[in-house]
């Protein structure tokens, strides 16, 4: 009997006797840390011990639904298992009183129930896959999110884990790289190149030492897919990376994780210590001779390193600035040595495709976007949160389906997809597939996996900017077109957001953009107007808005503002008066109050203040205040 199947036997029964005894896991990724999933648990281990209750406690990962942190999971034996949404710690007694003591579900505070086999379901809770937040669906790479204890290697074996490893290394290692490229896996991290052929390129350079490298540098605003699967299931990315390692011919690789992921960081160190005191990493693995150590390279956070020859900089302990290419990391990166660089959700994907084959990753998706892909809901949408849906799926059913929509029965104006490097999706466009090949011809791209839901508050000229203000801040600087092409546009921007725009700006970022594309250094400059773009091709009307009305469409430019008060609910009792710190409004006591426009530093502190809802900001009002305020073109 092999090393493996001996402990697959030894950890499946540790697993599943976990479910043979009442049980209360605490999903405590980072998520529900800032939750307070902590304050939960440590109610939980209190609470129980005053009550003497005979349960297991134990802590697993993020399950995808953010908003619904802290999450609570309990089991009795023989039935399903429920998940409680939104505890906290004063819950607890109720929820222990209920649940584990009188066997009586709390369906006000339910979620959902997951089935196991053979477990008797609770009536009228609805089952995980029928919830409509994971009933489209398609986990692989999450689906040991939330289900499993991230810092156990005996769950991660019980569950499958490192047998597409033991299953590798009976293979000859072209054969392995063939199997990717059958499956049709593409690079998560946002370029999307074939990872067989990436992984082809460095097995046939030249050279005896060769290592793999894991991007895990995730620095797009409003992402954190990376982060949830290191957390969530870390031992998944270090097979996949030891597979490559064996394919290439490499025995040594780095995760470049930036430095405020510590969470991540942490469970990733505890998961490579129990796989080398398995044997399941470092030297002889297995017992089938092939030595493969992992290194973890904690990033300062600067998100140019997230470009890959950037990235080798800095782990050779350089400051982290990208280099021309080629040549490319394949022949030549890590130390002048060829390098096989692909990120976090690419190498979790590689057990999946080697454990059920090429043809079973191929049938997902499209014609030229195979598998799955993880995404983060953020922005101005209900259920904030992660998830793993099939290549080719709408944004609409994403953002509609899963997402639960706008919040607060707003409007939806656009989705931000890809990041800073990414574009606009704007409500028209909301059917078309999410695959790499639509979404760049939308003007957008499919990036790392962040999906930002912008709603008719939002102005598409200050998101714009937004977007511009942090890669500008990001550019290392090394090469002229991003240095000075980011400054520039984001001096545009900034002057069209404060109502002095001229018609010939539009001109200059266009211009701009199609030179920092087509001469930058690196991704980061290449693709930085993107944002700009896609919004000036969907959006223009806004531009020339705040250009030729002086006008925020969104009111969301506070230069543009204009601040009145409504004579009719104004009751004069001076308070705005009062806290305005430029003493912009005056009125006798007891009668309407009037703002000085010419004074008025657009602040705010009075809308605030006010308790009758006598001051407006409103953009309409705004508009209606300057009907003759539009410049010629």
């Amino acid at each position: 009997m092999g090393h493996l199947n001996k402990l697959r036997a030894r950890f499946t029964r540790h697993y599943k006797d976990k479910f043979n005894r009442g049980r209360i896991v605490v999903g405590l990724g980072t998520c529900g840390f800032a939750a307070g999933g902590d304050q939960v648990l440590e109610a939980i281990r209190q609470e129980t011990g005053i009550r003497n209750l005979d349960v297991d406690i134990d802590f697993t990962s993020c399950i995808g639904m953010c908003y619904k942190e802290p999450m609570v999971e309990i089991s009795l034996p023989g039935m399903a298992r429920v998940i409680y949404g939104d505890m906290t710690p004063d819950k607890v007694p109720a929820l222990l009183e209920s649940h584990i003591i009188n066997k009586h579900l709390l369906k006000e505070w339910a979620v959902m129930q997951i089935t196991e086999e053979g477990a008797t379901l609770y009536e009228n809770i609805v089952k995980m896959e029928d919830n409509p937040f994971f009933s489209k669906q398609l986990r692989t790479v999450t689906s040991r999110l939330g289900r499993t204890n991230p810092e156990s290697i005996s769950d991660y074996v019980a569950t499958g884990g490192y047998l597409a490893l033991d299953t590798a290394l009976s293979m000859q290692r072209q054969d392995i790289i063939e199997e990717i490229k059958k499956s049709g896996l593409r690079g998560r991290g946002g370029g999307g190149f074939p990872t067989g052929m990436k992984w082809d390129f460095v097995s046939q350079a030249e050279g005896a030492k060769k290592y793999v490298v894991c991007n895990a540098d995730e620095g797009d605003p409003g992402a954190f897919m990376d982060r949830s699967v290191l957390e969530g299931d870390p031992h998944a990315v270090l097979e996949g990376m030891a597979i490559c390692g064996y394919a290439v011919g490499a025995d040594e690789g780095y995760i470049y994780v930036r430095a405020e992921y510590p969470l991540a960081i942490k469970r990733l160190q505890t998961a490579i210590v129990r796989a080398e005191e398995y044997g399941l990493l470092g030297k002889n693995i297995l017992g089938r001779g092939f030595n493969f150590k992992l290194m973890i390279k904690a990033g300062a956070g600067a998100f140019v390193c997230g470009e890959e020859t950037a990235l080798l900089t800095s782990i050779e302990g350089n400051r982290g600035m990208p280099r021309v290419r080629p040549p490319f990391p394949a022949n030549r990166g890590l130390w002048g040595k060829p390098t096989n660089l692909n990120n976090v959700e690419t190498y979790a994907n590689v057990p999946f495709v080697i454990n059920r084959g090429s043809d079973w990753y191929a049938s997902m998706g499209t014609k030229k976007s195979k598998g799955s892909k993880v995404f983060c809901l953020t922005g101005k949408i209900n259920n904030t949160g992660l998830i793993e849906v099939p290549m080719g799926i709408s944004l609409r059913e994403i953002i509609f389906s899963i997402g639960g929509g706008v919040q607060n029965g707003k409007k939806l104006k656009a989705v931000q997809i890809g990041g800073p490097s990414g574009g606009c999706i704007c409500e028209e466009d909301l059917d078309l597939p999410v695959d790499y090949d639509s979404l760049s011809a939308a003007g957008a791209m499919m990036g790392s996996g962040g999906l930002v839901v912008l709603d008719e508050t939002t102005c598409m000229v200050d998101i714009a900017r937004f977007f511009l203000s942090f890669t500008q801040t990001e550019s290392c600087g090394k090469c002229t077109p991003c240095r000075e092409g980011t400054k520039r546009m984001l001096e545009i921007l900034t002057r069209i957001c404060s109502g002095a725009g001229k018609m010939e700006d539009l001109a200059d970022l266009e211009r701009l953009g199609r030179v920092m594309k087509n001469t930058a250094l690196c991704g980061l400059g290449q693709t930085c107007a993107n944002p700009i773009l896609s919004t000036m091709r969907y959006f223009k009307e806004e531009y020339l808005a705040h250009i030729q009305d002086l006008f925020c469409p969104a009111g969301a430019c506070r230069a543009l503002l204009i601040y009145q008060i409504d004579t009719a609910n104004c009751k004069g009792c001076g308070k705005c008066a009062k806290i305005c710190p430029a003493g912009a409004i005056r009125g006798e006591k007891n009668t309407p109050h009037v703002i000085d426009l010419e004074k008025c530093i657009k602040c705010g502190a009075c809308l605030t203040e006010c308790s009758f809802e006598a001051i407006k900001n409103d953009a309409a009002l705004s508009w209606n205040k300057r009907p003759n305020t539009r410049r010629s073109a």
